[in-house]
Formats: structure tokens, sequence, C-alpha cells
């Protein structure tokens, strides 16, 4: 595929986004307008304007992927998303409800009233009722329970009893299941009897009488085998499977690993329960690294972008004021070099070049262990090397770029002095970032938290306190 090709579904949605934001911005327009017309015609040109703003702005969401109208939605203030959502068909809200952001849902389900959210969620799947019941009002969660039949309630239920992050919570119930003692023509057969296959259905799950799994069959062996074989010749024995309980982000990992579009998940007992499909896989992963982003910025939770200011405040204070807490701290530090400041005020136009070059660097370091730790690819058994490692590459780029930077020190200032207590500083606070680098997210994980928890203010924090320190430290000794 093309560089070119590749782009053009993602322009297409830009283009579609900006056509609704132009419709709503001419709708308000002409609204306007009519506002300001005298005459008994007011009312009807202003209603007869408006219909035919919202019937064109309809007819465009109408031809579009829930998901990209979930991604409109997102991109659109509070009032506009609202406006846009109304105009939705009531029978695809559901879809466009599973689509979108946690914080993008909330405003949308606060907008609706009960009856609306039990006609969206009504036609839903057991794992995708699961995926929204913890957002939905209680006495709407139990008034839609009791619309559905024993077998969806059970499932529902299932799904809401594992933690989210577990493979059960993720796990789908739609799946064809065969017996093998019979041959290939009648699961083909069969199959043709179905009005449609579940999505993503690459296998059909073989399980004995009693609901336990002997293996699958791959689409494709079923269609290039004799029909006249029997499915326990052609079937795989030895599938890739997971326990309900099992870490999700695992089973993603395992599903990149081996190519896996769908597979099976089993009780304990070895009987089959439910199978994970690649979207949800896809979702997980893209969900995990949002959310790495977010820690490492220091932001508790996914934000909204058009949410008030008071949510966003709250999302965002703790971490701002710890570093306001390490930012007083670095200004002690240089406070209690004020007499060498005074003394030499080249100090205070490169202390903050040792710092910013430290900061950089301890951060690449932290988003190097936190992407091996999220890959399994740290152990107890390598961390001392992984540590020496990365103290070389910290020594190596301190000389280069300490050398570097300290030979212009040197041709500023006229001080070959000045120049070499710049390379060592450089030097000696690359080695602080690489530690710190090592060290902050395998405390963290430790301890049970997230290693990307706020890991860049924190290496911040240190290589700014630690360089101001090292830098004015050595001057002070070697040139004053």
């Amino acid at each position: 595929m093309s560089e070119a090709e590749a782009k053009k579904p993602q322009e297409s949605l830009q283009d579609r986004l900006a056509q609704v934001i132009d419709l709503l911005h001419r709708q308000r327009l002409v609204e306007q307008l009519a506002h300001r017309q005298e005459g008994g015609h007011h009312e009807l040109v202003e209603n007869l304007v408006h219909r035919q703003n919202l019937a064109e702005l309809q007819r465009k969401l109408d031809d579009l992927h829930p998901a990209d109208i979930a991604h409109i939605l997102e991109a659109l203030p509070l009032d506009d998303r609202l406006t846009v959502w109304q105009l939705v068909k009531a029978e695809r809200d559901g879809d466009i409800l599973l689509e979108v952001s946690d914080a993008v849902r909330e405003t949308l389900i606060a907008d609706m009233d009960d009856h609306e959210i039990l006609a969206a969620t009504r036609d839903l799947d057991a794992d995708e009722l699961a995926d929204l019941a913890p957002e939905l009002p209680r006495d709407v969660v139990h008034e839609l329970m009791e619309t559905l039949d024993a077998q969806q309630r059970e499932r529902v239920r299932s799904a809401l009893s594992y933690e989210e992050d577990q493979v059960g919570a993720l796990m789908d119930f739609e799946m064809v299941t065969i017996r093998d003692d019979v041959t290939l023509e009648v699961v083909l057969r069969y199959l043709r009897r179905l009005k449609e296959l579940p999505g993503h259905t690459d296998k059909l799950f073989v399980v004995d009488y009693d609901g336990m799994l002997q293996g699958v069959l791959p689409i494709k062996r079923l269609l290039v085998n004799d029909p006249d074989k029997k499915v326990a010749e052609v079937m795989a024995t030895d599938p890739v499977g997971f326990q309900p309980d099992e870490d999700a982000y695992e089973a993603a990992q395992a599903f990149e690993r081996y190519d896996l579009i769908s597979a099976p998940v089993v009780d304990k007992s070895g009987k089959l329960i439910g199978r994970l499909t690649i979207d949800e896989m896809v979702d997980l992963i893209r969900e995990e690294s949002e959310s790495e982003v977010l820690n490492m910025a220091g932001l508790r939770e996914e934000e909204d972008i058009f949410a008030s200011v008071w949510k966003s405040v709250r999302n965002r204070w703790a971490w701002l004021a710890l570093n306001l807490i390490t930012a007083f701290v670095a200004s002690r530090v240089i406070g209690l070099f004020e007499g060498s400041i005074e003394k030499l005020v080249a100090l205070a136009a490169l202390m903050p070049i040792v710092a910013g070059i430290g900061g950089n660097s301890g951060n690449q370091t932290i988003t190097m262990i936190v992407r091996a730790m999220a890959l399994d690819q740290v152990g107890t058994g390598n961390t001392m090397r992984l540590l020496r490692k990365e103290l070389g590459v910290g020594l190596l780029n301190g000389v280069v770029w300490g050398g570097v930077i300290g030979s212009v020190a040197w041709y500023l200032y006229g001080s070959w002095s000045l120049g070499a207590v710049m390379t060592g500083a450089m030097t000696l606070n690359l080695l602080l970032a690489a530690l710190m680098g090592v060290l902050i997210p395998m405390t963290l994980a430790r301890f049970g938290r997230d290693p990307a928890m706020g890991a860049s203010v924190m290496i911040t924090a240190v290589t700014d306190s630690g360089g101001f320190f090292i830098f004015l430290g050595l001057a002070t000794l070697f040139l004053l």
C-alpha cells in the first residue's frame, strides 16, 4: 500500500469532520441572521433554514461508520457535540457509545434519559453491555437486565465479575462450536444454515458433549480439505488459549506474537466459555498506550479536551503540585550558590543547559525502560546489565556533548577551566539521569504502581536539582 493510499481514510475522516463543523457554523450564522429579521415571516424563515441545515447534517451522519461519528463527537465542543448526538439515529446510539472515549461517553449518557439509554443498549451483545454497564445509571442497568433472557443475563454477570484488565472482562460469547466426530461436509451445511457468522471468525471451536474444548478448526482447513474427512482429522489440537482471570495485556501480547485473530477462553476445567477477538485486543493496546502517555505526564485519567475548566484542573493538579515542590527544591539548590553566581555571572547562563540536557536524556532512558517492561523484556536476571548499559550510554554522551558545550563555553567566556567544569558537570548529570531513568520505573513497579506514573515529572525534578547542584558545586570548587 502506498503512503497516499494509507493516508486516504484519515484525510477523508478529517474532511468529513470539517464538513460537520462547517454545517454547524452555518446553522449558527443563519440563526443569528434570522433573529435580526423583522416582519411576520421571521419564525417561518428561521424554522425552515434550521430544518434544512439539520437535515443536511443528518444525511452526512447517516453515511458515516459509528467509529467515524465517535471521532467527530470527540473533536467537537460540548454544545456542538450534543447537537450532533441528537441527530444520530437511535438504533446507532449503542454502537457509538462503545466507540467513544470514556470521558466523552460520560457527557453523552448524561444527555440521555432512561428510555433513550434502554433503547440504545437493548440490541447490544452481552460483552458490549458489560463494557457500558459500569457507566450507566444503576436503575437503568437493573431494568436492562430484566429485559434480557436467562442466558444473556448470565453472560453479562459473568463478564462483570472480572476486573477490567482481565481476559474475562473482554471475552466475546458469540462463537461457532462443532463436534469432532462429524464430517467437514456436515460442518459446511451447518454454516450455510446460519444467518451470519460472528465477526472475526477465522476458526470454529471443537467441543465435546460437555462443552470441553478439544481443538479448533481453522476456516482455511475447512475449505481446502476433502469434505468427507472428519473434523478430528484436520483440526488443530493445541490452540493458543486463555483463562478468564489472566492478564488481558499479556493476552494482547500473545495475539501480536502469534498473529491471532481469535482465541478460545476456557475455565480451569477446560470448558469453553468464550473467545477473544483481535478488535478487542487492538482497542486494549491503544488504551494501554494512551494511558502510558498520560501517566508519564502525570495525568490521572483520560481527559475530554473540551471538558470544563474545573474537571481539567482536578485531573492535573496533583502532579503540578508535586512539580511545584520539586521546582522549589531546585530553586533552593541555586540559592545555596548565590555567592558563586554573583562572582561569575556566566554560571547563570550555562546552568540551564546542564539541567535541560540531563532531563532530556533521562526521559529517553525512562521511555526505553517502560517500553521494555511493558514487553516483559526486563527481569531480575538482566537488571544490572541493563543498568550498566544505560550508564555507559550516559557516560559516552556526557563526554561527547559535554565536550562540545565545554568548548563553546571556553570560546564564549575565554576560560578553559569553565569549559572543563561544564564538560564534567554534563557528564555527571547524564550519568545521574541514566541511573534514575532505570531506577524510577523499576521502583514504581516494585511497589505495584504503573512504572510510567509521573516518571517524566520525577526524572525532570531529579536532573534539574542534580544538574544545578553538580554544575554550581564544581564551579565553586574549581573556579572560585
